[in-house]
């Protein structure tokens, strides 16, 4: 439940925007404190004590819209806004809070409260499962496999609701805001880049989407049994050649270059497994991070790499390289017949076991 209570409990954190008031009217709320919080540190940007059930911030103007949260005194959850160039005004109550009877401002902060409201079943459901949790006796096996069964169905009904949520406002930084804080630990990599993908291109390049593109390359570069994206590269003539090229073999590809002794020194193994296995369906695809024609060609004659050899010679900026978040080489993944990455990583014995395994 830790991703869920990311929203519920310090969903509270997130930052700046167009110039901007901020203003309430909270039934119930006289004396208590409100709090203004962004996503640069864990401290309020202003607070103030609650007066004629009325309270006014004023947010700072940024370029691009920012999640904001306003925590309420004696309140565990935040209500989220999102800045922008109109005022924000919320209406609601003590009890309530922070779900609004009524909200004016901008359509990011409309969507904002419908998934704060879309989510506030499946907080109090989470809740009654917590207490439930803490009163089954660990040594109690019936009970705590019933449980898991509720907490699974749980997860499936989170997904479910979230994704729901996200097809029908792909414009909303609420939506990328709810993947981030309810998806990312439930569903697949491949479903959650797809969900990614559907989202608005303005949605995509906000500094929100800019960290789920560094999250998927992260995901990218350690994940197994996802699709391998394809890409194209020149091969030593200058042909372009493509992964997919290799549908319905296995293949190695491999990340190294001229100049990286560690590389050099494995290359005996990576010949040596392809030479045995060859003729059973597998082949090597190497990718240099060589940025020098010369020195990657004779690399490749001095080591007796017979297997197909792409580099774009931009170095570490390759962009095969960039796209898989390759951060060091020698680095490889295996790849099966049907497209996905079944290994990662496999040098020495652990590539020929591999192979064994699956080339029986």
């Amino acid at each position: 439940m830790k991703g869920f209570f990311l929203l519920a409990t310090a969903a509270l954190l997130s930052a700046g925007v167009h110039a901007q008031q901020v203003s309430g009217t909270i039934k119930g709320g006289n004396g208590k404190k409100i709090y203004l919080f962004d996503d640069q540190d864990n401290n309020p940007d202003d607070s103030l004590v609650i007066q004629n059930e009325q309270f006014t911030f004023k947010v700072k103007p940024t370029k691009q819209p920012y999640v904001y949260a306003l925590i309420l005194q004696d309140v565990n959850y935040p209500m989220l806004f999102v800045s922008g160039s109109e005022p924000v005004h919320f209406t609601t109550t003590v009890a309530t809070y922070p779900i609004a009877t009524a909200v004016k401002g901008n359509d990011n902060t409309l969507a904002m409260q419908e998934y704060q409201k879309t989510f506030d079943p499946l907080i109090k459901k989470a809740q009654v499962l917590n207490q439930e949790a803490r009163e089954i006796n660990p040594a109690n096996e019936p009970d705590i496999n019933a449980f898991r069964k509720k907490a699974d169905a749980f997860g499936e009904e989170i997904v479910k609701t979230g994704t729901t949520f996200i097809k029908g406002h792909p414009k909303s930084i609420a939506s990328i805001w709810l993947m981030m804080n309810e998806l990312r630990t439930r569903v697949e990599p491949d479903v959650f880049q797809q969900l990614f993908a559907s989202l608005d291109k303005s949605v995509q390049e906000s500094q929100y989407g800019e960290s789920v593109s560094a999250y998927i390359k992260s995901l990218k570069a350690n994940a197994v049994n996802i699709p391998a994206d394809d890409f194209s590269q020149e091969d030593v003539k200058g042909q372009a050649v493509k992964l997919s090229s290799f549908r319905g073999k296995y293949v190695l590809v491999d990340f190294w270059a001229s100049w990286c002794g560690p590389c050099r020194q494995e290359n005996p193994n990576v010949v040596k497994a392809f030479n045995k296995y060859k003729g059973k369906n597998f082949t090597v695809l190497g990718v240099s991070l060589d940025n020098d024609r010369d020195r990657w060609v004779r690399a490749i004659q001095q080591d007796g790499l017979a297997w197909t050899q792409v580099s774009d010679l931009k170095g570490w900026g390759n962009e095969v390289a960039v796209q898989y978040g390759i951060q060091s080489i020698p680095a490889n993944f295996l790849v099966g017949p049907d497209g996905k990455i079944i290994a990662r990583n496999l040098r020495g014995e652990e590539l020929e076991q591999k192979l064994e395994q699956i080339l029986k």
